[in-house]
């Protein structure tokens, strides 16, 4: 984009920390979310053109954990910035940095998911998933919310309101895809019953979405958590399927789900993913979820839920109007990222 131009160039403090992706126009680069947006790429693996969006964060984060013992959580002060739209081209507002360490723990940005470079570039995966199990082992030897540490600053933004148990559950259960070795399995198992939230899936709860994921991971595993994990997996699925007793969401009249909460989209959008992973287990396994009575949700029903959110946020929906700006011929044009009061029909 040629009307972009450089931005913060000036991110060094103990080591340099240019690059990232801002949060939104305050311009702050929240590593929690940040980190989690970047482990959705990565999900994206066979969509090649997304590689250069994935490593420029992980570039980043190399360099946000490259001194031992420390790893950077944030740039930027929120107050200042929130205060202060403008431009990151003509930023000028302080760009302090914020770190945990062992005295000040914060296992929730301790991320790792580097899988997605082997087929492509051996030598960097490798060193990403070098620094992953070094950055996850400092996380878990070391546990402590980020709040605790940090919440003067990450508070009311992004604070970690599902504490840091799922992160570091998350974190083996990517690390495990990674390397296949056992430890992982036997600390998800040691460790998965402190998730609680098997309806929930975002940049701070991960619980729905370790559930997907090593339920796909322990197929032909003895791990002795699978049942707890494809009971919740399960339990996930008929809480959205909009005919299930159990439903926990509301759908629009024009069909789009609804959670409480601000920024509607995000759920949309993550559960649709999930929709679409657990359908190829499903289909994998030849398997049908019994949601109670004569409610069946089989892969091809998780399809259609997920087709059915993707179209509506792309213009199939009451206004005709696409939710993804840059997408069709109707978008929003004076857009924020968290915008609370356009109404869905």
């Amino acid at each position: 984009m040629t009307w972009r131009k450089d931005s913060a160039l000036q991110d060094v403090y103990i080591v340099d920390l240019v690059g990232g992706y801002y949060d939104a126009g305050d311009n702050v680069k929240f590593n929690f979310p940040m980190a989690f947006s970047t482990t959705m790429h990565a999900c994206l693996e066979y969509l090649k053109h997304a590689l250069d969006a994935i490593r420029w964060a992980r570039e980043y984060f190399l360099k946000a954990t490259s001194i031992h013992g420390f790893v950077f959580a944030q740039v930027g002060d929120p107050y200042a910035h929130h205060n202060c739209w403008e431009r990151p081209e003509d930023m000028d507002t302080p760009r302090t940095a914020f770190a945990v360490s062992r005295d000040f723990p914060g296992s929730e940005v301790s991320v790792a998911s580097s899988i997605v470079y082997s087929k492509y570039h051996l030598g960097y995966s490798t060193r990403l998933l070098q620094r992953a199990i070094k950055v996850f082992d400092f996380a878990d030897k070391y546990r402590g919310s980020y709040n605790d540490s940090l919440g003067a600053w990450v508070c009311p933004f992004y604070c970690d309101f599902s504490g840091y148990q799922d992160e570091l559950v998350w974190g083996a259960a990517w690390l495990f895809k990674a390397t296949k070795r056992p430890n992982y399995v036997d600390y998800i198992d040691k460790n998965i019953h402190n998730l609680k939230n098997f309806a929930e899936f975002g940049w701070d709860s991960k619980d729905v979405g370790i559930n997907v994921l090593v339920s796909k991971l322990l197929i032909n595993s003895s791990s002795n958590s699978k049942p707890f994990i494809l009971n919740n997996a399960d339990k996930f699925v008929c809480s959205v399927l909009p005919e299930s007793p159990s439903v926990l969401v509301s759908y629009s009249s024009g069909g789009l789900l609804f959670k409480p909460g601000g920024s509607n989209l995000q759920h949309a959008t993550t559960i649709s993913f999930l929709f679409l992973v657990y359908a190829g287990y499903l289909k994998q396994t030849n398997k049908e979820i019994n949601c109670g009575g004569k409610v069946f949700a089989s892969p091809k029903r998780l399809k259609q839920i997920e087709r059915g959110q993707v179209d509506y946020i792309l213009g199939s929906n009451p206004a005709n109007m696409s939710y993804m700006v840059g997408y069709g011929a109707k978008y929003p044009e004076r857009i924020h990222h968290c915008e609370r009061r356009i109404i869905l029909f």
